[in-house]
């Protein structure tokens, strides 16, 4: 296939859809399919390029409103027309739903090529952190209609398809996360790392993964701690990765240890440096940072939905708490201490867990989608 895939963030930016594109477009790669990617302009000095059977064409952004390192890509439907009309792809997945995504659905459209889209960021979730909790019904018809026109949509998880199939969503199909287990795996424990984060070798550490920021109520995640050391006086907890209430909260929680952003392998010592995973966000769609956390080898506290209801079995090789019930998740972590005994067989299995799920799989998943869309030939109507 000849694969042209719309998207407003791309490596080397670091979160979850830029990391999870990476995986699928290295895995199509592989499989001897083209791609062309369709992005905003990351710095002053980015431009096209062309490696191999991978060109990345770059279009005019802007930094996204109260969501500081992030862009959206400007309109450019006139020139997607021109671009595909000249050299049509096979299929066109658009992977964002800003105004970037948009061109390309009506470019797409407009000159008959078959579209799938994928679902990765709960917008009316984040309503309530970012201020526009009031139009939430306004932005879930406008991404109703955005979706409904494309073949169909991958969600990566069972919870996500079902919250859509409610609100009107068509043709979704759950296309999930893998994970590397390769590099996310416990024989990467430094404890030279732990003793930078003043931990002694029995001592236990906690740690957050992901965007420091609102709708990862990471406040919660804070309580939880709390509970948890004063069960344990030693313990540590350590946040990785950064974003716009970093500050307020360095400032707030002086003892709490922020390690910053940190590159792949880094990242992967991180994990595999604590202990416990504790992570409170509910606008996750599918929560990457949970299945890398079991792959390093880390018990895991989380909600009872997306990646953790598809993979953690309570008191097995992790622990899920009801969905949005606060006070129980701080009572889950103040537990995790009396559970101690218990910690080197589940993250065994934790780890065992996640080594089952290949990303090879899940980019077989994919191609089957887009197969599916192609063969269905029924292009959106702009």
């Amino acid at each position: 296939m000849r694969i042209a895939l719309v998207t407003e963030t791309f490596p080397p930016e670091i979160n979850g859809v830029a990391m999870t594109l990476d995986r699928v477009i290295n895995g199509l790669l592989s499989r001897g399919h083209s791609i062309q990617v369709i992005r905003p302009r990351q710095h002053a000095g980015d431009g096209d390029s062309r490696t191999g059977d991978l060109e990345q064409l770059v279009v005019p952004g802007l930094p996204m409103p109260r969501y500081q390192g992030l862009r959206m890509g400007l309109p450019c439907r006139a020139r997607l027309l021109k671009l595909w009309r000249g050299s049509p792809p096979d299929v066109v997945h658009v992977a964002t739903e800003g105004p970037l995504g948009f061109s390309a659905l009506r470019a797409a459209a407009a000159l008959g090529v078959p579209i799938s889209s994928s679902f990765h960021t709960n917008f009316t979730q984040y309503g309530r952190h970012y201020g526009y909790n009031l139009v939430r019904g306004g932005v879930t018809a406008y991404l109703r209609w955005f979706h409904n026109r494309a073949g169909c949509t991958m969600v990566p998880s069972n919870d996500t398809r079902d919250a859509l199939a409610r609100d009107g969503f068509r043709d979704t199909v759950v296309v999930s996360r893998g994970v590397d287990a390769t590099l996310f795996n416990p024989g990467r424990r430094s404890e030279e790392l732990r003793r930078a984060w003043g931990a002694g070798p029995d001592d236990p550490v906690a740690m957050y993964v992901g965007r420091i920021a609102l709708e990862k109520n990471i406040p919660l995640t804070l309580r939880g701690f709390e509970a948890l050391r004063q069960a344990e006086p030693r313990a540590k907890l350590v946040l990785v990765g950064d974003g716009p209430a970093a500050a307020g909260l360095r400032r707030d929680h002086p003892g709490a240890i922020f390690a910053g952003r940190q590159g792949v392998q880094s990242l992967a010592e991180h994990y595999a440096s604590a202990d416990l995973f504790l992570f409170a966000s509910t606008t996750e769609t599918f929560g990457n940072v949970v299945t890398e956390a079991m792959a390093s080898g880390l018990v895991v506290l989380t909600y009872d939905y997306a990646a953790g209801r598809q993979h953690i079995r309570t008191g097995e090789n992790g622990f899920l708490v009801p969905f949005d019930q606060p006070a129980r998740f701080i009572a889950a972590a103040a537990d995790l201490v009396r559970r101690r005994v218990d910690w080197p067989v589940i993250r065994s299995a934790a780890a065992a867990t996640a080594r089952t799920l290949s990303w090879g799989a899940i980019v077989g998943q994919f191609e089957d989608a887009l197969l599916q869309v192609i063969h269905r030939g029924q292009p959106a109507i702009a």
